[in-house]
């Protein structure tokens, strides 16, 4: 939310510099996220000085040009080359001094010391659209002779630099989604030194002008609406705003539209209460119903667009028509236009939960909405309507035709809590005294009912919609009392626990530490994911989702099954911003459904667990002068799988191998456990990459977390160096396609168990010479005896044996 400085000093005396003012309102739980500079004229006229023109002759060299000397204040005058044809001796003028910058648009250009057409020019007289005051060129502008030569522009004309503040408003701290609620907010904090005070706009001066306009209100639907305020205004003019209440709008960013409805939007942000005008003589039957609607009634709203209305929408009705959706968006028919002369305003209450579901049933989300969702004030109706009907007398005309209609049958009462002081210590962690607590309470308009014999009785106003417990309270006099005024203590407690084996986040901490040690960095995805991803996998199956009941948007309607499309997601963003060369690892969890399981309970059918995956594309390491082009391959990808399980001391001889070869892999491999998958990883499918259009071939593992962690050894075993040598031999194998190295390893270990210490492979041929159905193996043998050297007959031997097995079990032959 935008937070103009200046806007918001009009309701508070407060002399911080606008960083220091930021810092201040972060410490109180407005976290200030920016700060922007905002000028009504771009540049704030910088170097531009009134002057007066003391000469002016035509120039020798020019028919349209004149040369002039001004008095800008300073020790001698200028000599200024000008073309304006209305210049003349006597004028008080706008003159740029050498080093203006001005600007046009987003172009500018610099104020320079030069001739033109041989003759020296230092400066140069302005007219109204060369430094941003207005549109005309017609000539330089001529100033009263009221004008003090050598005095700032920007002081002549009232130009003030404003700073805005980008404020994040938390969803339970919308009482400070307005000017004035963070002025309340920054006015608590100021009184904790016995300065500041809230000067919230009177509207005293409001009074009925005459009964000419009766509008009957009706309130059908009173659980969506508490409460309904209105009033009627006739005789008004509907035209541009005022310059001041323009710039107000502007500086947060909003376009002025017409003076009645920039009123109510001045109102909205400056004290949080969302208000709508209506053309009252479009309001059919002189009566507004306040009611929801038959399921598909259809609605055109302001922005020109039919709706099909749901059975929970609440509508503002006349006596035959719709005409707004309650707390949303206006109907297009009964808006002011400038034709408008009579209005009705209204100042409304409506119940959170219908407006957050319409809201988000139809897309609609305006600056009403953002805050009838979170709780406005409903003791505040009145005085909003108050203010607005105030402002459009003084800006628009008109009178205040009727009386006030306020329909609040039920007034919703103040939150009533109980605490003690003793409470508020304890959980500060420091007295900070009777007197400190009840200055800031009264402060933030909490009410002491009571504080007898250190008990508080409190009541809190009803616009304060997140607190409701004694915790609360304790947050609320922290914030404002200051959390770096809370000694951090010299001593430490802490009791022993005995925490579960193996310790989960521990080993998370450890996995995280070696991925990124090896180059990966670590991403956070959305656990709400597209449910759109799913269709046509068997993997993942679509009726397995956990779906939204009430999704933000189709893009996030269903809880993922798998970090794989997270993961695929950051993969594009990071190729479309050219970073084509991506580590990328995560921990989290999935969720899947399961309507099939037979139980009562439907939380039952819903499963969680924690995944580990990650992800590479592009090259291994940045290009550079000294390193070539070396592409993510598969058996890169390998060695990160193999270097976590070697962390966790999980060896790959305890696991089955085994390739895979589906919807999510083009090729790669599964590690299992048991017949468990505790990890599958290889390329990804071309056809999922194609999804999210990613044209670049990405490699991914997914480890089952929580498998992991039952797998896991804490053991580490030692033993001593072998004393004798060992020795090498490798074999190259014609056997069939089918056969895996899987296979050779195990009938290699089964052969000879007491001297063979290693099987590796170190190459795979297949070629026309072989055979279509042929390929080639050539592995390693690592032999070791650790009590003797190894002799040549044992090495003979062993080798003998392999071959032979290899011969009978696979059919295999050297080559």
């Amino acid at each position: 939310m935008k937070i103009s400085y200046n806007w918001l000093k009009q309701y508070i005396d407060v002399n911080y510099e606008p960083k220091v003012a930021a810092e201040v309102l972060t410490m109180i739980g407005l976290e200030v996220e920016g700060i922007e500079l905002h000028q009504t004229v771009k540049g704030g006229l910088a170097g531009l000085v009134i002057g007066e023109v003391k000469t002016c002759i035509k120039h020798p060299n020019s028919d349209h040009l004149s040369i002039t000397t001004v008095d800008v204040g300073a020790e001698s005058l200028l000599n200024i080359v000008c073309g304006a044809p209305n210049v003349a001796a006597g004028q008080k003028v706008v003159v740029a001094t050498i080093g203006t910058v001005l600007y046009n648009g987003d172009e500018s250009f610099t104020i320079k010391k030069g001739k033109i057409r041989g003759e020296v020019s230092e400066g140069m007289i302005c007219a109204e659209d060369e430094i941003g005051l207005g549109e005309s060129h017609d000539g330089i502008m001529v100033l009263p002779d009221t004008a003090v030569v050598g005095s700032l522009a920007k002081d002549y004309f009232n130009i003030q630099d404003d700073h805005i503040f980008e404020v994040a408003i938390l969803p339970n701290h919308i009482d400070a989604a307005s000017h004035v609620g963070v002025a309340r907010d920054l006015v608590a904090f100021l009184q904790q030194n016995g300065e500041g005070i809230l000067k919230k706009p009177t509207v005293d001066a409001f009074a009925v002008d005459s009964h000419s306009l009766p509008i009957e209100v009706q309130v059908v639907n009173t659980d969506a609406c508490l409460r309904y305020s209105g009033v009627s205004i006739s005789g008004v003019r509907v035209a541009d705003s005022p310059e001041w209440l323009q710039e107000r709008l502007k500086a947060i960013g909003l376009k002025p539209i017409n003076n009645i409805v920039d009123i109510t939007n001045f109102v909205l942000h400056e004290l949080g209460q969302p208000l709508h005008a209506f053309d009252a003589d479009k309001i059919k039957g002189g009566k507004v119903v306040v009611n929801t609607l038959p399921e598909g009634s259809k609605f055109v709203t302001l922005d020109g667009v039919e709706r099909k209305l749901t059975a929970k929408d609440l509508m503002i009705c006349n006596a035959e028509e719709p005409m707004c959706i309650a707390g949303v968006f206006g109907g297009l028919e009964s808006g002011v236009s400038a034709t408008t002369q009579n209005i009705f305003l209204e100042s409304a209450y409506f119940d959170a939960g219908y407006v957050r579901k319409t809201s988000k049933y139809h897309l609609l989300n305006t600056d009403a909405s953002f805050r009838f969702e979170r709780g406005t004030d409903p003791n505040g109706t009145i005085y909003a309507l108050k203010r607005a009907a105030l402002l459009i007398k003084e800006i628009a005309g008109g009178a205040i035709s009727s009386e006030i209609s306020d329909f609040y049958p039920q007034p919703v009462a103040d939150f009533r809590i109980e605490t003690s002081y003793d409470f508020i210590d304890r959980l500060i962690g420091k007295q900070i005294g009777k007197q400190t607590i009840d200055s800031i309470l009264s402060s933030l308009e909490i009410k002491i009912v009571s504080g007898d014999e250190g008990q508080l009785v409190l009541d809190v106003p009803p616009y304060r919609v997140d607190v409701k417990t004694p915790a609360d309270i304790v947050e609320e006099v922290l914030r404002i009392y200051g959390l770096n005024n809370i000694e951090v203590p010299t001593t430490v407690k802490s009791s022993i626990q005995n925490a579960a084996k193996p310790d989960s986040e521990k080993l998370t901490n450890l996995i995280s530490d070696l991925l990124t040690s090896r180059g990966f960095c670590e991403a956070w995805t959305n656990s709400i994911s597209k449910a759109a991803y799913y269709d046509q996998l068997e993997t993942y199956k679509a009726d397995h989702l956990a779906r939204i009941v009430n999704p933000l948007s189709s893009d996030l309607n269903a809880m993922r099954q798998t970090l794989l499309f997270g993961g695929l997601e950051s993969i594009a963003n990071n190729i479309n911003h050219r970073n084509l060369d991506v580590k990328l690892y995560e921990f989290g969890k999935v969720y899947s459904y399961d309507a099939s399981k037979t139980s009562e309970n439907s939380l039952s059918k819903f499963a969680e667990s924690k995944r580990l995956a990650f992800f590479l594309t592009g090259n291994k390491n940045p290009l550079n002068w000294k390193s070539k082009e070396e592409p993510v391959s598969f058996y890169y990808a390998k060695s990160h799988v193999d270097a976590v399980l070697n962390r966790l001391n999980i060896k790959l001889d305890q696991l089955q191998i085994d390739e895979v070869n589906d919807e999510i892999f083009t090729y790669g491999l599964g590690y299992a456990l048991k017949n468990k998958n505790i990890v599958r990883f290889g390329a990804v499918s071309s056809k999922l990459l194609k999804r999210l259009d990613i044209d670049a071939e990405v490699f991914y593992a997914d480890f089952d977390w929580e498998l992991l962690l039952k797998t896991y050894s804490p053991t580490v075993s030692y033993k001593e160096l072998p004393k004798f040598p060992a020795v090498r031999r490798d074999l190259a194998l014609l056997v069939d396609k089918s056969v895996k190295f899987s296979q050779l390893k195990e009938i290699a270990f089964k052969t000879e168990r007491s001297i063979l210490k290693d099987v590796t492979i170190f190459d795979v041929y297949e070629g026309k010479n072989l055979g279509a159905d042929k390929k080639s193996y050539a592995l390693s043998f690592t032999l070791l005896d650790t009590e003797k050297t190894l002799t040549d007959k044992q090495i003979e031997k062993t080798m003998a044996n392999l071959i032979r097995n290899y011969e009978q079990q696979l059919g295999a032959s050297l080559r």
